[in-house]
């Protein structure tokens, strides 16, 4: 498989199940309503599982802008894969983002809470305060990337290949980064609803804004830079940390 398409594929499928549990949780007659936050952020975690087995072999499983940056600001990342990387990701989560609609389209329909359906596709903030929101997801995403980095050296060797390929997440299997993205999103997702990826929150944004008149709810433009550009500046922090330390 292309790595771009894997990148593709494997972010609109961590948004399908990622945004899909918050769908399950805020949404009207649902099996899962008011099931809480501990259901969303196991089911996120598992997400993330599920989309680096997919992937992983592929691409690296960054599914995410945030490492990608990342791992090339420390140098294990050819820069001019970035913005293919990037452009994947960005485009399965708006992808993502609608199949969600789509499967819980009825759900979506019995719904007046427009913070709820907001809430299946993008992330906001439980009190909005624009700079310690943008610090809370810059720290959020300094843990995510910087573990990464302490637990594995960001390379995989793919099939055919006798050489390791500096491309990050696959390198390290899947369950450790979803118990690392289940720890940030209990300790330290109340704040933001723990975006730490730009693609997860700016591609089903996009999505939303096309689906907005149909769902009566807004996307919310004015918040959407903090998960976007937090994330960015979190993962050239880590590694410009992880660097100076190692």
């Amino acid at each position: 498989m292309n790595a771009y398409l894997a990148e593709f594929l494997g972010t609109a499928l961590l948004v399908l199940m990622g945004n899909g549990v918050v769908a399950n949780v805020c949404l009207n007659k649902t099996k899962g309503n008011s099931s809480g936050w501990i259901v969303i952020t196991t089911a996120w975690a598992f997400a993330v599982y599920v989309a680096v087995v997919a992937t992983g072999e592929y691409s690296g499983a960054h599914l995410n802008p945030a490492v990608t940056i990342g791992v090339a600001a420390k140098g294990a990342f050819d820069w001019a894969m970035v913005p293919g990387y990037i452009a994947a990701q960005l485009a399965g989560g708006i992808v993502g983002g609608f199949i969600v609609y789509l499967f819980y389209r009825d759900h979506f329909n019995v719904t007046e809470d427009e913070g709820a359906k907001r809430a299946c596709f993008s992330t906001e903030p439980a009190i909005r305060n624009y700079a310690n929101n943008f610090f809370c997801e810059v720290i959020g995403t300094v843990v995510l990337v910087s573990v990464i980095f302490f637990i594995t050296s960001g390379s995989v060797t793919l099939p055919g290949s006798e050489t390791a390929a500096p491309i990050g997440l696959g390198s390290i299997g899947a369950l450790p980064v979803a118990i690392l993205v289940w720890a940030i999103g209990l300790s330290l997702g109340g704040t933001t609803g723990y975006a730490i990826n730009p693609a997860r929150d700016l591609g089903p944004r996009i999505a939303l804004a096309i689906l907005g008149k149909k769902l009566k709810t807004s996307a919310d433009w004015g918040y959407a830079w903090v998960p976007v550009a937090g994330p960015m500046v979190g993962g050239v922090i880590a590694a410009v940390a992880y660097n100076i330390v190692m």
